[in-house]
């Protein structure tokens, strides 16, 4: 009788097709529709690899699309049952023909398109890089779609010495990483933060505000020769405050407001090199990636509630702890 048990791919000695445990939801609703589910293992095709997933960042995108906000807007419907997470890091498994860069064992970052909330997942080869040693999992894990999006945000809207900038939800994942990167340029950084997140925007080099009624008025005395550029990662009438600011249009960006998004929207162009520029400035010591909270895979529901919330600064994690090299 073969003693290998069912998360090794075999029941009753009948072998079956591997698999792998993953979070799916069946309908649009609250952090509750999330479940884990037994899905097949993926194999890597040519050009592609297959990593074991150690952490797995949760956005607050993944909740919008797990409530059906962008599907009530026509963005992003599939068909049910659905996986969640763009931005993960692991070991790699496998890789497909035509790979040579990468190899069983590298330890890895990336990105990819709503399925990382799971024990493995497959990618392109260009959609990875090297994890460096001293880079923790969940730091790994946090990086990938929220520091691009700061990034390619940053860019897109010209930050250049000497302009004053204002970051709309600066103690957030993208603005946490926006906030940092502005200071690299050279800008001076206003950001909108709740009370109890002030000090941790100061730790950042950002000029904390509070966000809400009257915001305008409050930034104006903060900077009153004018402000240059806003990136709007949060909503909260922050597109209203920043046009009364009389920042040019062309250079205010927005994360978060879809009925703007097609005039005001920041292209977050996906590349290796912008991530491997992120990891080296992390590597550098130059940049913080900052993990509040880190959950199970099992406890995706409660990750959720918690970047629901908010109020909280930086990153929510999955952490997946199963044993390299073994499928469900």
């Amino acid at each position: 009788m073969d003693t290998r048990n069912a998360r090794d791919g075999y029941v009753a000695g009948t072998a079956r097709k591997p698999t792998m445990q993953a979070v799916v939801f069946d309908e649009y609703g609250g952090a509750d529709v999330l479940r884990l589910a037994q899905l097949p293992l993926p194999s890597p095709a040519r050009g592609e690899v297959r990593v074991r997933v150690r952490a797995a960042g949760v956005q607050p995108a993944d909740c919008a699309t797990r409530t059906g906000w962008f599907a009530r807007r026509g963005i992003g419907h599939s068909p049910f049952p659905r996986q969640l997470g763009n931005e993960f890091a692991g070991v790699v498994e496998a890789v497909g023909k035509g790979v040579a860069e990468l190899a069983a064992g590298d330890e890895v970052l990336g990105w990819t398109r709503a399925n990382a909330y799971a024990e493995t997942v497959v990618v392109p080869a260009e959609q990875l890089v090297r994890k460096p040693l001293m880079m923790s999992w969940a730091v790994a894990g946090a990086l990938s779609a929220s520091g691009q999006t700061a990034h390619a945000a940053v860019q897109a809207l010209d930050i250049a010495p000497g302009d004053t900038v204002l970051v709309h939800g600066a103690a957030g994942g993208v603005g946490t990483i926006a906030v940092q990167l502005a200071r690299l340029r050279g800008a001076r950084v206003i950001g909108t933060a709740s009370r109890d997140n002030h000090d941790y925007l100061r730790s950042l080099g950002a000029e904390p505000v509070l966000y809400g009624t009257g915001l305008a008025e409050r930034v104006r005395q903060l900077a009153p020769h004018g402000v240059q550029a806003a990136l709007d990662a949060s909503g909260r009438g922050a597109l209203d405050a920043s046009i009364a600011l009389g920042i040019a249009p062309s250079r205010i960006g927005t994360l978060v407001d879809v009925e703007d998004v097609e005039r005001l929207g920041v292209n977050a162009q996906r590349s290796r090199e912008r991530l491997q520029a992120l990891v080296a400035l992390h590597e550098a010591g130059r940049l913080r990636v900052h993990v509040r909270d880190i959950y199970p895979l099992a406890n995706a529901a409660a990750a959720h509630r918690d970047v629901e919330n908010g109020h909280g600064r930086g990153k929510v994690v999955l952490m997946i702890y199963t044993p390299f090299g073994h499928a469900s």
